[in-house]
């Protein structure tokens, strides 16, 4: 797991928790350095495997409570890539106009800002008589080495 410095996002989590008369416990504590931990896009069942490397007492379901309170906090999202099951953005927060392009061969997620994106979305916002507040776009391809090659090594098998 990349190790990020997302101690911002923390400190505003932790305060959230707070507003919400919520406690620190161990667990939540292994969940939350796990997730502004990281840059990586990730599912829960990744969280779990990660929060018990630092706390082996987190269970799946602290994992499952804690979740929507990450996407209500704003600091995290939850992603939609057409699979079975959800992602979680960490980098929102710093990054709330981030757009994605995920690799259907492998699965890779690489994350890329536009200004040019920004500049589009506010000008159709603007004709259509609208103001965006957020956008959301997901680009699904074929990585370079598929292309290639025909098949792809980070592919699961």
């Amino acid at each position: 797991m990349a190790e990020a410095d997302h101690s911002g996002a923390r400190q505003r989590f932790l305060e959230f928790l707070a507003r919400k008369h919520l406690r620190l416990t161990g667990p939540r504590r292994a969940i939350i350095e796990s997730v502004f931990g990281t840059e990586k896009h990730f599912t829960a069942e990744d969280l779990l495997k990660w929060a018990r490397r630092r706390d082996k007492s987190v269970s799946r379901a602290t994992v499952y409570r804690t979740l929507p309170l990450l996407t209500e906090s704003g600091l995290v999202r939850e992603m939609d890539f057409g699979q079975d099951h959800k992602f979680y953005d960490p980098n929102y927060a710093e990054h709330p106009h981030h757009n994605h392009i995920i690799c259907q061969d492998c699965g890779k997620i690489v994350e890329f800002e536009s200004q040019k994106i920004a500049q589009l979305e506010n000008e159709i916002s603007r004709r259509l008589g609208f103001s965006a507040n957020a956008h959301r776009l997901q680009i699904t391809a074929t990585c370079e080495e598929f292309r290639k090659l025909g098949v792809c090594s980070k592919k699961e098998a």
